[in-house]
């Protein structure tokens, strides 16, 4: 079987994310603290977000919205206009942290582009992820750029069929099994897992069990070498 599609996800696969989120989280923390133990701040923040995914999708500017709300349910009337000044600085510098690229990705990536044509697809805010690419100054190497609201298996299945391609050729690299592996699996991709620290819960889903088309690497920079194990 010869690959020709490397279909990859972004944030925390190509450059850090999650920490910032985290970052950001912490101060909210602080910020209720006099309302809330952190442990309880941080589950409704959680449960807040998941249910504002339908109505306001994933990103910083969602973040920031839910935010708000677990301060409004926490803090009530206490919750003052100083508050919510903090909340929106610290969504501001959320959306405005520097890209920061993981050890190797631009060689990586250089290296996959020879083997078959780059398709980013990554779920968020269009903007926030536009600009996160033109910062990243990995643009050039993809041939295709995919910012969906959210990922499933009929997203790879339109992709591969734009490219012309059957799922078997393609390959999806990412570091969410929720979102990246286990529909492009099910499309009928191949799909490598790469796991990175402080991933999102939500993101979180059991491994396929003994799945020939399944691997987990320890970083991007395998994916070449697993590629041509497929080749």
């Amino acid at each position: 079987m010869t690959i020709k599609l490397i279909c990859l996800d972004a944030d925390d696969t190509l450059w850090h994310n999650m920490r910032h989120f985290n970052a950001t989280e912490d101060a909210l923390l602080d910020m209720l603290r006099p309302f809330a133990d952190a442990d309880v701040t941080r589950e409704r923040l959680i449960a807040c977000e998941i249910r504002n995914l339908p109505l306001y999708g994933y990103g910083a500017k969602g973040f920031t919205l839910s935010m708000i709300e677990t301060a409004t349910e926490l803090a009530g009337d206490l919750l003052s206009t100083a508050m919510i000044e903090g909340i929106l600085a610290a969504g501001r510098a959320l959306l405005a942290h520097p890209v920061d690229l993981f050890d190797g990705v631009q060689d990586t990536l250089e290296r996959l582009a020879k083997i078959g044509p780059l398709v980013l697809v990554t779920k968020g805010d269009l903007l926030h992820q536009e600009s996160k690419l033109a910062a990243s100054g990995l643009g050039d190497l993809f041939s295709g750029i995919e910012i969906v609201s959210d990922k499933k298996a009929d997203t790879f299945r339109t992709l591969f069929s734009r490219f012309n391609i059957a799922p078997q050729e393609a390959v999806m690299a990412g570091d969410s099994m929720r979102s990246d592996i286990l529909p492009a699996l099910e499309a009928g991709a191949w799909a490598a897992f790469i796991p990175q620290e402080c991933g999102w819960s939500h993101e979180s889903a059991k491994a396929p069990s003994d799945h020939p088309q399944f691997a987990q690497l320890e970083r991007l920079a395998d994916l070449p070498d697993w590629i041509a194990t497929i080749d």
